[in-house]
Order: C-alpha cells, then structure tokens, then sequence
C-alpha cells in the first residue's frame, strides 16, 4: 500500500488504488487507516477538511436547503497521500 501510494508522487484515491492493487475497497480502507494512524499516510480530506461546495450564502436567495440538500454540492473521492515527514 505505501509503495503504490510512494509511486503515485501525490494523491490517489481509494478506487483507483484498490483496482491497481486488486483488493477490495472495504480491506483497503482497514490497510489505509492502519498506515494513517501510525503516522505514515494523511486522509487528505481530513487533512485539509476538503469539501468542495458550489453553493454560497445568496447563491439561492432565501431558498437555500443547506448543503445536505444542494444540488451543487459536490463532495470528491477519498483521497490519501504519504505523510510528510518533518526533517531534523
């Protein structure tokens, strides 16, 4: 699992990374959340609260049905990426 994620130089995503290394996404995650407890992988959602949202206050005047039920937001794929290591 690191070195696939060390191999991707960046981001990756969980589908993506479970097709490559043909394991199923439920296994995977169980992996993955190993490795970003140890220190060892960030969830780069959880790193940079990540969530893309379209939708503003104004956007749909005093309708707005907050963002559980906006059509324009867009919550992206889970995406993990080696934890940076502070250098001595």
């Amino acid at each position: 699992v690191l070195q696939e994620i060390e191999a991707a130089q960046g981001s990756i995503n969980l589908n993506e990374l479970s097709r490559k290394l043909s394991v199923e996404r439920s296994a995977l995650e169980g992996m993955i959340q190993y490795w970003v407890r140890k220190g060892q992988l960030k969830d780069d959602a959880q790193e940079n609260d990540v969530i893309s949202r379209v939708c503003h206050a104004g956007a749909c005047g005093r309708s707005c049905p907050g963002p559980q039920g906006c059509p324009f937001v867009m919550t992206m794929p889970r995406t993990f990426s080696l934890a940076r290591r502070e250098k001595d």
